[in-house]
């Protein structure tokens, strides 16, 4: 009994952050505070992207903002987005909200509780028997282990139709006050967007499966949060492309010998774009090009957990054969799916 995505939607905020507008608003707020930012600043020319988008005007980020704020921005912005997604998601696969039986919920930038899925089930009407799961910490990794969780789910329970949610709105975890060369580069990468999937044994649709995951040993500060007083704020090694092109290989293969499965033989490969530097090691471990992930790239940024799925939906054409899904995060984690003929 098969796993199978039925529909695939994804959203962005209103507000676009050019990227050359971005450089010169870090450049006021930066210079003159720390001699890195000289040092830092090419990455707003080589990251690769043209623009993002965010729940906040570019403005917002020059001040400092507190935790109740940010809070405050984050359940409103998210709930908006997961709504846009659900909605799109729903109306692709001829769906109401009551047929929705399962909903999983990926995010990592921000905190609620009650979660964002029991506050969507109270927005927008969802049964009362809705089974709920609200995912925290995969971080970029999500939309491919939050796809799986939900792919899993809906095998142990033939014929329910579980909805997954991922939204991340990475802006909201700038610190005007941090002037470390993390928060620089994360000015340089990070946008906000959100995506929903429909998956069901039953329906027509791509299969789901198999998928796994690998955690490195030894990893746990290459990738994450450190929470301060203003909330949180980024942490991630400037080895992470040496560290794929060093460690990736074994456990990818180790996956693919795992189910029989040939890389040679998938017609595409969704990859996470963390970055143009992370884009290029990915390429040279897998020996083909990756033109989808660099365009979702240069339009939208890193969005972390929905990017992938951005990547995705972009590689429709390829849902006929076979695709490979795959992303990292915090933990430091790898996270594969396939996704195609069964």
């Amino acid at each position: 009994m098969m796993s199978r995505l039925l529909a695939l939607a994804t959203a962005v905020p209103d507000h676009v952050l050019d990227q050359q507008a971005v450089a010169v608003s870090a450049g006021h707020l930066f210079a003159g505070r720390t001699g890195a930012f000289a040092r830092l600043a090419q990455i707003y020319g080589n990251a690769g992207i043209e623009k993002r988008h965010s729940c906040v005007p570019l403005d917002w980020y020059l001040a400092p903002h507190g935790w109740a704020e940010r809070s405050r921005l984050y359940v409103d912005a998210a709930l908006g987005l997961a709504e846009r997604t659900i909605r799109d998601c729903l109306a692709e696969c001829g769906l109401g909200l009551m047929d929705v039986d399962g909903l999983v919920v990926v995010s990592t930038t921000g905190i609620a509780t009650p979660s964002l899925d029991a506050l969507l089930q109270e927005r927008l009407g969802l049964r009362r028997d809705l089974q709920r799961l609200p995912i925290f910490g995969f971080g970029c990794a999500g939309g491919v282990l939050g796809l799986a969780r939900a792919a899993a789910l809906a095998r142990a329970e033939p014929g329910a139709r579980i909805l997954c949610v991922v939204v991340e709105l990475c802006g909201l975890t700038f610190r005007a006050a941090d002037t470390s060369a993390a928060n620089i580069v994360a000015t340089a990468l990070f946008g906000d967007g959100a995506a929903a999937a429909m998956i069901s044994t039953d329906g027509d649709g791509p299969a789901l499966g198999p998928w796994g995951e690998h955690s490195f040993p030894d990893s746990l500060d290459v990738m994450g949060w450190d929470i301060g007083e203003d909330g949180f704020g980024v942490r991630f090694s400037r080895d992470i492309p040496t560290l794929i092109r060093r460690d990736l290989v074994p456990p990818l293969d180790a996956f693919l010998a795992r189910h029989g499965l040939d890389l040679a033989r998938f017609d595409a490969i969704a990859c996470h774009p963390g970055g143009a530097k992370v884009l290029d090691a990915l390429e040279e471990i897998l020996g083909r090009t990756l033109p989808e992930a660099r365009t979702v790239l240069r339009e939208f940024g890193n969005m972390s957990a929905p990017t992938v799925l951005f990547v995705l939906d972009r590689l429709r054409p390829a849902w006929e054969g076979r695709v490979l899904m795959t992303a990292l995060g915090p933990g430091f984690t790898a996270g594969f799916l396939t996704l195609g003929a069964a």
